[in-house]
């Protein structure tokens, strides 16, 4: 492997962060150069060395292996969130080393989780470098790159083979250059549309754009200390349902839908199952707090119920009330969809519908085969059938999904964490979710957990965005041949 074409193309990657980290300062500056506009603006020159080092000194190469093209796309993922600390260590307050990594990971990841207190009491400045980080990890640190990199040719196949899974591919019927070009317009498009809505519903410009990009990106950085339920807005919460549950279907087939073409949003399988989860955890959670009296009106318990359920599942976290106050059904049904997650293809994270979905079929298969065991059955979603190496993959990415929740809860515990914060914390990180319950709730954060516990979590977020082996095969790069 050549390290030096490595460290070329995460300088790429490197000169996209600076120009996000330039924004944000221009954006301090706007506002009377506040306190985030330094950190900002020498974050951002110190970024743009590292990244135009390489540039500079090393020979572009026209073609990568497969080994450089991984490479790259994990290196670029670990070298985003460590310049992602830069603002934060220098603005100081809350950011310790630590708290810095956590909160750099968290956003990158489209986590959303926090160790901040008081987040209204950082600078705009500062306020919208957090939110972007959201939006650039929302489709990938890589393809944000590869946008600016319209000659790679090969090299750009092999990037984007690796930053999208092998179920993400299945509804991106196009060329590599195509593919990029509709990630960037529907993610585009849907941040202009809902921040545009926001605005109208009543938010100031500037909390409107952070939830736009925090919302398409199905993150949930939010401006104020008690997210969504700041605003008390019905209208808001419906514009960021939407926006949440668009950007959580896969994007390739939000494009289809648009240009009127056969493998659409609306003759999907798993979009079907997908909004059928829904609405049964909604109507399940509904009626649950209806029964306990959490509220008092049907509208009420609809209302906060369907805004949790479509946060938690989509992985983007916002909050409207605290969960911890509900039922133990309801709380067991949002750990439920926060560990399914939503569709391939998205800025969503978790386990994935699409898994779940080819799962219960390798199940049912399973049944009718001891029934008829000379049975030739193939398993299909939406008319195509699966390989058995895309089967093998799904089953033994879910068994290690659910070990590494088991081994977090484990060492949670360990750490004094009381099981239902040790357990939903563990769901929480790696299904890139943000809040869980317990000390970790909707209305808290994870400033007061270990810090030893910090960066476990930041390692499962990490994991849980690269699909668990993008990241371990990191480690075993060696061993490659």
């Amino acid at each position: 492997m050549r390290v030096s074409v490595v460290l070329r193309y995460v300088g790429t990657v490197m000169l996209c962060l600076a120009a996000f980290m330039m924004m944000a300062a221009g954006m301090s500056y706007m506002n009377g150069m506040d306190s985030g506009f330094y950190p900002l603006l020498l974050s951002a020159l110190l970024t743009l060395t590292l990244g135009a080092f390489p540039l500079l000194f090393v020979p572009k190469a026209m073609a990568i292996t497969n080994k450089e093209g991984f490479a790259i796309v994990v290196g670029s993922w670990v070298l985003a969130c460590i310049v992602g600390m830069f603002p934060y260590l220098i603005w100081g307050g809350e950011f310790t080393l630590v708290n810095a990594w956590f909160e750099s990971v968290s956003g990158f990841t489209d986590t959303g989780a926090t160790i901040l207190n008081d987040i209204e009491q950082l600078p705009d400045g500062l306020l919208f470098y957090r939110t972007s980080t959201n939006w650039i990890g929302g489709v990938g640190v890589v393809m944000f790159a590869l946008v600016i990199l319209p000659s790679l040719g090969a090299s750009k196949m092999s990037l984007s083979n690796v930053e999208l899974s092998s179920l993400a591919k299945n509804n991106y019927r196009y060329r590599t250059q195509m593919i990029i070009r509709i990630l960037l317009v529907v993610y585009v498009g849907l941040t202009v549309i809902t921040t545009l809505l926001l605005k109208m519903a009543g938010l100031r410009w500037f909390d409107a754009l952070n939830h736009a990009m925090s919302a398409c990106a199905t993150a949930g950085f939010s401006t104020k200390n008690a997210s969504i339920a700041f605003y008390d807005n019905v209208v808001v919460e419906m514009i960021l349902v939407a926006a949440m549950l668009i950007s959580s279907i896969h994007f390739g087939l939000i494009y289809a839908t648009f240009l009127r073409k056969g493998n659409n949003i609306f003759r999907s399988e798993i979009v079907r199952i997908y909004l059928v989860i829904i609405g049964i955890s909604t109507l399940l959670v509904t009626i649950s707090l209806l029964d306990a009296g959490v509220y008092t009106t049907i509208w009420d318990s609809l209302r906060y119920s369907f805004f949790q359920v479509v946060s938690l599942i989509t992985t983007t976290g916002y909050a409207t009330a605290d969960t911890n106050m509900w039922t133990p059904f309801a709380i067991v049904i949002l750990i439920f969809v926060s560990v399914i997650g939503a569709c391939a293809g998205s800025t969503s994270g978790g386990m994935k519908v699409d898994r779940l979905l080819l799962f219960c079929k390798l199940l049912w298969a399973r049944i009718r085969r001891q029934q008829h065991p000379n049975a030739v059955i193939r398993i299909r979603v939406d008319g195509v059938a699966q390989e058995a190496d895309m089967l093998n993959n799904v089953v033994v990415f879910i068994v290690t999904y659910i070990a590494l929740i088991l081994f977090a809860t484990i060492t949670n515990t360990m750490f004094g964490q009381d099981l239902m914060t040790a357990f939903s914390s563990a769901v929480s990180c790696i299904g890139n979710v943000g809040p869980g319950f317990g000390e970790v709730g909707s209305m808290s954060n994870f400033s007061q957990i270990p810090a030893i516990l910090k960066l476990q979590d930041s390692f499962l977020m990490l994991m849980g965005r690269l699909e668990i082996f993008g990241f371990i095969q990191l480690f075993f790069l060696k061993w490659w041949r």
